[in-house]
């Protein structure tokens, strides 16, 4: 019996990945004299990996990240004018107009109608509280975690704290890595429901023996996949 059903944030509701790729762009061509595009990547996808335990997920980590790595490439002789323009990005970043994703409003309200739902979601807490508030879906939630990460632990937490408990929960998420194996390793129910781009720290394998395991192509699904697997 499902009761409660947590919808991930970022690139499930509205666009996300795709403003942080762009940045990418903005970033490879500013220190093009120092690497080429492939191997800043490299060095900036590695810096990320370094400092998420120190500045967690989201665009203030990604432009401290940038700062290190544009530091790294040119043996710390960056510019000021440099940094202050991989600071203006990140500002802009925080600043983007948010896009809901096709069937995201829909999705939501109609599953809001007959069950709890929840927001659970990973990033600088200022940002994605404005991305909440622009939406435009913030009313539709009976609660909204934003998180430090997100793991088997968090989710029992969350889901005892606004439901009935992960057993009786659903997570969906463009994440395996974070919106379904976790969710999936608390007790509860995982759907997958893939993004055009994807991070590659948020990279995994689908589970290929867990019957609590789904994957849509799109949220215009998930309304009537909840029905049924709640008979």
């Amino acid at each position: 019996m499902l009761t409660t059903i947590g919808f991930d944030a970022d690139d499930t509701l509205w666009q996300n990945e795709e403003f942080f790729r762009l940045t990418q762009d903005r970033f490879a061509a500013l220190l093009a004299d120092a690497a080429a595009p492939g191997h800043l990547q490299d060095r900036l996808l590695a810096a990320e990996r370094r400092n998420i335990g120190h500045y967690g997920f989201g665009v203030k980590g990604f432009t401290l990240s940038m700062i290190e790595t544009a530091i790294e490439v040119t043996g710390g002789k960056v510019s000021g004018a440099v940094i202050g323009e991989i600071l203006a990005a990140g500002r802009e970043m925080l600043e983007h107009p948010i896009h809901l994703l096709p069937h995201a409003r829909e999705a939501v309200s109609r599953i809001a109608a007959d069950y709890r739902v929840v927001l659970v979601t990973k990033g600088d807490l200022l940002d994605q509280e404005r991305k909440l508030a622009q939406s435009g879906l913030g009313d539709l939630f009976d609660g909204v975690e934003i998180v430090s990460d997100k793991t088997p632990e968090v989710y029992r937490a969350v889901f005892a704290r606004h439901g009935t408990g992960a057993d009786q929960g659903l997570m969906v998420g463009n994440s395996l890595k974070s919106d379904v194996l976790p969710m999936l390793a608390a007790g509860g129910w995982g759907v997958h429901v893939p993004h055009g781009l994807t991070w590659a720290l948020e990279s995994a394998e689908p589970p290929q023996d867990s019957r609590r395991f789904h994957s849509l192509p799109d949220l215009s699904h998930l309304p009537d996949l909840v029905e049924n697997l709640s008979r």
